[in-house]
Order: C-alpha cells, then sequence, then structure tokens
C-alpha cells in the first residue's frame, strides 16, 4: 500500500494503469503572498477598471487557483478596499513629491496639479480610490494623506480653518478632475475656469476671519419704542 502527502498543492494530474501510478504535482508558488496579489490586482484594475476588476483573472495571472485569492483576502470588497488604499498611498506620495521644500502657497499649487496629474494618468485608480467601500477595512493610507492634506493647508489657512479649507480643496479638485475626465470643458466651457476656482480658494484661506464674518447678513437690530405720554396721546387723537 503506498500513502502519498501532499503540501501547498494547487493542481494534480494522477495518471494511472494496473502496474503502476504516476503522480505530477503543481507546488503552490513560493513567493505567493498578499503583496504579489495586490500588485496583480492593480495592473488588472489599470486594463479594466473597477467593474470589471476579475479575481478569476488575478488569479490567472499568477498561476494560482482562483480560490487562493481568498487566503489573502476574505471577499471582492476587501480586495476593493485595499486597493483603495493602495490609490491613497500612491496619490499621497505624488503630493509630498510636488510639496517637498516649498513655500506654503507654492506647495499648495504644485499639490492641486499633482492631484489633478494623478487623476488623469490613473483613472481606474483614482476611481476606485473615491469609491464607497464597506466600514471597517484597512483605511490607513486614506488617513496619512487626509493628515498630510491639511498639515499642508494649516501653513496658510491656520489650525482653526484647516479642515474646513482642505475638506473645499478637494472638493473643488475632485470636480475639477471629474470634468477633466468627462472632456466637458472647451471654449464654451473654459479650463480657465479651474484656475479662477483656485485663485478664489486661494483668497477665502488667506482672509482672516472677521473680514470673512463682516460680509455676513446679520438681522436688524431692534429698536426700543419710545414711551408716548397722556398729553401725546390726546394730541394725536384730536381730543
Amino acid at each position: 500500500m503506498l500513502t502519498v502527502h501532499f503540501k501547498h498543492v494547487q493542481r494534480t494530474s494522477w495518471r494511472c494503469d494496473m502496474s503502476r501510478c504516476t503522480v505530477l504535482c503543481m507546488p503552490y508558488p513560493s513567493k505567493t503572498d498578499r503583496q504579489t496579489i495586490l500588485s496583480a490586482a492593480v495592473k488588472e484594475l489599470v486594463h479594466g477598471g473597477i467593474r470589471d476588476l476579475s479575481l478569476r483573472n488575478i488569479a490567472a495571472s499568477l498561476d494560482l487557483a482562483p480560490n487562493a485569492i481568498y487566503r489573502y483576502f476574505a471577499d471582492r470588497r476587501a480586495l476593493e478596499a485595499t486597493l483603495a488604499n493602495e490609490a491613497a498611498r500612491q496619490l499621497e506620495l505624488a503630493l509630498r513629491k510636488a510639496a517637498e521644500g516649498r513655500e506654503p502657497v507654492t506647495a499648495i499649487r504644485e499639490m492641486s496639479s499633482a492631484y489633478i496629474k494623478f487623476a488623469r494618468d490613473n483613472p481606474h485608480l483614482y476611481e476606485a480610490m473615491m469609491s464607497l467601500h464597506a466600514p471597517g477595512h484597512d483605511a490607513t493610507s486614506h488617513l496619512s494623506l487626509w493628515t498630510f492634506t491639511v498639515e499642508q493647508v494649516q501653513r496658510i489657512a491656520g489650525p482653526d480653518r484647516a479642515a474646513q479649507a482642505s475638506v473645499a480643496l478637494w472638493a473643488f479638485l475632485h470636480g475639477a478632475a471629474t470634468l477633466e475626465a468627462a472632456q466637458v470643458l472647451g471654449e464654451i466651457k473654459p479650463a480657465s475656469g479651474l484656475e479662477f476656482g483656485f485663485e478664489a480658494w486661494l483668497m477665502a484661506v488667506s482672509t482672516r476671519r472677521e473680514p470673512i464674518d463682516a460680509l455676513r447678513i446679520k438681522p436688524p437690530k431692534k429698536t426700543a419704542k419710545k414711551k408716548v405720554s397722556a398729553r401725546e396721546r390726546s394730541v394725536r387723537s384730536g381730543k
């Protein structure tokens, strides 16, 4: 009696006859790990986008059985969330490089250009980063990206308004990237409007709080009613 034990076997092919039995084994790739699968997933994402992301294709590119992916990612949503995290990591690297060694205003200008360029050059990766993902997944890179952005904006806006100003800048840049991707800008809708929008944001964050508050519409002050004497009332009534 012959007993054969296998460890980390992906596919096994048997050829048997009455006199002998031959076992052909394809071992589980020793270099397969979470990062290797993630790198393959990024390549798959770049070619097809988040909607056409195929775990089967990712597995095939690594010569793995499809169910091998689940050893590292619980489901497709977990893989998508990891891809979003990776996109945020890459974007932060681009923004850090753009801001390095620059004075505050120039740093924000260069970061804004780098943001739009990243979205333009990596549309599927950017889409994955901005997609909605289930809570509970690792968002370390998203948080790091946000923290770095707020730190840079704070150099202009100050600590009390840095978070609000960062949200405004993010909303503007995401909108700008979306308009550019949709190719709706042109002669009628000039792309120069993006520079106008950035300058408006810069003017707002560079202005002190007091002038901004002064522009707010305030309710009119209530005037105290003047007391009228009995003689005045009789004169007004014609008595």
